[in-house]
Order: C-alpha cells, then structure tokens, then sequence
C-alpha cells in the first residue's frame, strides 16, 4: 500500500511539475557546497591540471569570485558561514580541538569552540520559512549536548562531528587525544564495510532530497565534504590517473599555477611571488623522497578529482528530477591549502602513533596509511600568496568560490573581482529566500549580521558593490585587517616579524613589500581599525598563548 502511495505522489507531482517551479522561484533550491582545506588553484576554472570537469561546468553557468575571503581554519570558517557572523561572536575564536589551558580558564565567550546562541544559523532561519534542511559531513562546531547541527536548524542530518580524520571505515583519528565519530540525526552510527566519505556523504545527500521531493517545498542542502583535508585518501583507480603527473616536483607545479592564474587574469603579469623560505627546492631532495612526495600529491589530486565527480553526481540527480534549474549551487573551500605536517597534530610529538601506519610508497593513500599533502605541494596551491592555511595571510585566507543562479545567469562565465566575505553568504541567501534575519530567536537575544548581500551581483545589476568596509581577523594571534586595496598583517615570530606589516593588495597580493615607512599614516589608521574591530567582537589578545605551537610547527 505505502509503495502506491508513494508511486501515486510521484505521478502526481509529475504532472504538476511546471506549476510547482513556478511557485518555487521566490524560494529557490539552495545546495551549499563546501570543500575542505582546498587551495586557491586546486580546481580547473581557478587554474589546476587536475581534472575537476564538473565544476568546470559549473563555472561557465555560473560567476566566478577572485576576491573571496574567508578564515583561516576550519571551524571558524564554518561558524561565519552559516550565522553571517564574525567568528569570535559564533564562538569560535579558538578550535576545540586545541587545548588552551591560560585562554579557557578566562571562559570568554568569544573562545569557547562551540557555535554560539547569540547567533542564530542559516537552516535554523530557513526552516522557518518553508524549508527543508539538510547537512552531510563535516560539522566541527560543537559536540556537546544542543551542539549537533541536528539541533541547530538540519531536519536531516549525516555527519561526522569533529575536525577530521580517516576517510575510510577505521576511524582512526588525526592524534590519538583527538576521536571520530559519525552521527545521524544526532545517533551515532555505525559505517558500512565500504564506506569512504566523500562517496557516502554524496549518497546520504540524495536520500535526503530524494525522500521529500514531491512535497513542493524547497530544500537547503549542505555538502560539507572532509575532501581533501588530511590524511590524504583516495580510491586507487583515481590515484593511478595521476601516476607521473607530479614528479616534476612543487618548484615546477608553483610556476605552473602562477602562469596560469597570469593567463585567466586573477592576477597580474608583472606580480611578485612570495617565495617560502622553509620549503626546500625539489631537486635538492633525494630521489626516494621524491617518489613519496610526489605519490602524496597524486593521491591529492585523486582526492579533488574524485569530489568533483561525486558533485557531478548530485547535479546529474537534480536534472532528472527537474530541481536543478530551480537550484542556487555555491561551491567553495573552508580555507587554504594545508600545509601542516603530521608531527603538528597534539599528541604525534613522540611518533608513536604515526609509527602505527603502513605508508610504504604503493600503500600512500590506500586504507591504514597516513600521509599529508605538506607545506611544499601547500605552497604551490597558495601561489602567489603568503603561506597557506592557518595564517591570516591571503595563502591563508583566499578561496575560490563559485555561484550558479537558477535559471541563466546574466553575467554567467565571468569573472567578478569584488571583495566577497564568507560572512557575505548567510544575507545573500536570505535575501534570495525573502527570509527575515531577527533580533531575538528561540530566547535568545541575537547579534546583528555583519556580512553584507551580493544578490545585486548575482543577479547582474551591478558589476561591483562599492563599500569601504573592513574585515578583521584574529586567530592563533595571527591578525591582519583589510579595507579597499589596503592591509595590515601580524604574523608572530618566526613566520613574521611579529609587528605589523602593511601591503597595499591590488599591486602586492603575495604580501612581499611591508609598505609600513612610505605609508604611516595610513598604518596607525589601519591599526586603530583592527583595535576598534577587536572591541566589537570581544577578542582577547592572547600573546604568547600559542609559542609551543610555533615551535613544533616551525622549528
């Protein structure tokens, strides 16, 4: 009887199809896709080799961002996605995974590790009005009780609640202090035999839109992949497609990306690279680890390649059910390209836990090995910028971003140079939906919105917001603040000079040439901008918290 029923609403809304689109403009589709620790040009419309068609598609449907900022570091960037909200005032001005004893034992607000109740989330608002809510993947932003995102707004939840680890069945966690676990719907699960994330978190999307495709109500999904966040893990048919493909080394694969955001425009010809004095030049490797290095990188693009077909996957579900011309995608990665190494994870100092892993060069990327992409291949996908992820550098803090309207787009397959925010994305989404933003939700007071709507954009009504906004960072007490074509950047020592520096970014994106003594003035103003920020959102300047960190990192 249930098999009719269903059969019977299935024909049903067949043969009302035409008339539900038309119903559902005003409130499209919304499919929220976010890649994981993915560099600037790691996909082929920002100006990789590797093979990442399906977005490449996308691209020419939709508008292209050069100028996307977001936070340097997972959580945070997720907080300010999803509330439109600095990450200090979401709670996350520190990542729960790291232990702070001097900062928690302050218990400030801003520094808890957990997704604030002072902000209210995009599917928590959107289910309001007339949604269905969906997450796949990774969360990362609590996972005490009333922290699941099944309690934050998703009806429908499949998800792995920490930071990152094994993308296959084992579990096995970043270091052994950290842990894995899988939930659904707030229940812990088990996984299947052959699980594999970025292939099981694309099934579990698709059931849950699947499931209520007929009810004429919109849906907002959320595909948070884990891809390509380390360890480095890939299906070995998409590894072998790469074999070769990097033992030209970082030094080339640098060059490469460089020459090819010159010839898409993303940045200028006569630009100065910033070159990473702590990576070595690949010819001055030893032959065997060349081999392993350049094994990591196949198994990386493998990863991006892999992903990108998965998402190929949910496009191809959408066009035969009839959603995806009534479907606004966003495609874009949490931060940059990482380039930490395994010994940095608290808890793999003494190499005890790291020795537990079989990486024996044809076992790179396959289940029971650990391997991680490193600073040197990191750098490569930052090029021209400074460092990568974890700093408040561009390496750190640029991402690609990719948005297709519904329908055709006006300006569709172009490229759009305006100064886009991750916090951007909630008001943009809102305004698309007809969605109110509050004051107060589920009894609690909640904090003004600070990102700003690019609807005009999308919709081609204009080519650029003009604003003389700031955006602040804080994290790790990395700091930096940008308004129009000026920043300031404080790296602490060794990676900085740990005062601040100040770049003018239409002539130096690669952060080469501290402009501090030609322009003063404009640096105590800059200065005094971060200060006023710092003020607003409750940021308490740690100093000297994070030295131990540096040390393992960098020394």
């Amino acid at each position: 009887m249930k098999y009719w029923i269903v059969l019977f609403s299935v024909l049903l809304f067949s043969c009302q199809q035409k008339k539900e689109v038309v119903i559902a403009e005003s409130q499209p589709n919304i499919l929220l896709i976010v890649a994981d620790d993915l560099g600037f040009s790691d996909i082929g419309p920002f100006g990789s080799e590797i093979q990442t068609p399906v977005l490449g598609r996308m691209a020419k449907e939709g508008m292209l961002f050069s100028n996307y900022y977001v936070l340097p570091n997972c959580s945070p960037t997720r907080s300010s996605l999803l509330t439109g909200n600095d990450n200090h005032v979401a709670g996350l001005g520190i990542m729960s995974e790291m232990d702070y004893p001097a900062l928690h034992r302050q218990r400030l607000p801003g520094y808890s590790g957990a997704l604030s109740k002072q902000v209210v989330t995009i599917p928590e608002l959107l289910r309001g009005n007339n949604y269905h809510t969906y997450m796949v993947g990774k969360w990362h932003l609590g996972e005490e009780e009333g922290e699941n995102p099944y309690d934050r707004g998703f009806e429908e939840t499949f998800i792995l609640g920490t930071g990152g680890g094994s993308h296959y069945r084992d579990g096995k966690p970043l270091a052994p202090p950290q842990h894995m676990e899988y939930s659904r719907n707030g229940v812990e699960v088990e996984l299947p035999a052959d699980f594999y994330s970025t292939h099981n978190y694309t099934d579990s999307l698709i059931r849950f839109i699947d499931k209520n495709k007929g009810d004429g109500k919109p849906f907002f999904g959320y595909l948070s992949y884990t891809a390509v966040h380390d360890p480095l893990h890939a299906p070995k048919e998409y590894i072998d497609k790469y074999k070769g493909k990097f033992d030209f080394g970082w030094d080339s694969l640098y060059t490469l990306r460089l020459n090819n955001l010159k010839a898409l425009g993303i940045v200028q010809p006569d630009i100065k690279p910033w070159k990473n004095p702590a990576i070595p030049a690949w010819n001055s490797l030893p032959k065997e680890v060349q081999q392993q290095y350049a094994r990591d990188m196949e198994v990386y693009a493998a990863m991006v390649d892999y992903m990108d077909m998965c998402i190929g996957r949910v496009f191809d579900y959408l066009k035969r059910e009839g959603m995806y011309d009534n479907t606004l995608i966003i495609f874009m990665s949490d931060n940059g390209a990482n380039g930490a190494v395994t010994e940095t994870y608290p808890g793999n100092e003494d190499g005890r836990y790291l020795a537990s892993f079989n990486n024996a060069l044809d076992n790179r990327g396959l289940p029971g090995s650990y391997i991680v992409q490193g600073p040197g291949w990191a750098q490569a996908s930052s090029a021209p910028f400074r460092f990568f992820k974890l700093f408040t550098s561009e390496g750190g803090i640029r991402a690609p971003l990719i948005i297709k309207m519904p329908g055709t787009m006006k300006h569709a397959g172009q490229w759009n140079k305006s100064l886009v925010h991750v916090t951007d994305i909630m008001p943009t989404l809102l305004e698309l939906t007809g969605t109110q933003y509050p004051s107060e939700f589920s009894g609690h007071k909640i904090h003004p919105i600070i990102g700003q709507s690019v609807a005009q954009i999308l919709h081609g009504d204009v080519e650029e917001i003009q604003t003389d906004r700031g955006i602040g960072y804080e994290m790790f007490e990395m700091k930096a603040y940008i308004q129009g074509k000026w920043k300031i950047l404080r790296l602490p020592v060794p990676m900085g000079t740990g005062d601040w520096e100040l770049f003018n970014l239409e002539k130096d994106p690669g952060e080469t040439t501290d402009l501090s003594t030609q322009h003063p003035d404009i640096k105590n103003r800059m200065i005094e901008a971060w200060q006023e920020y710092a003020r607003q959102n409750d940021i308490y300047d740690h100093q000297g918290h994070y030295d131990s960190l540096y040390r393992r990192s960098f020394n």
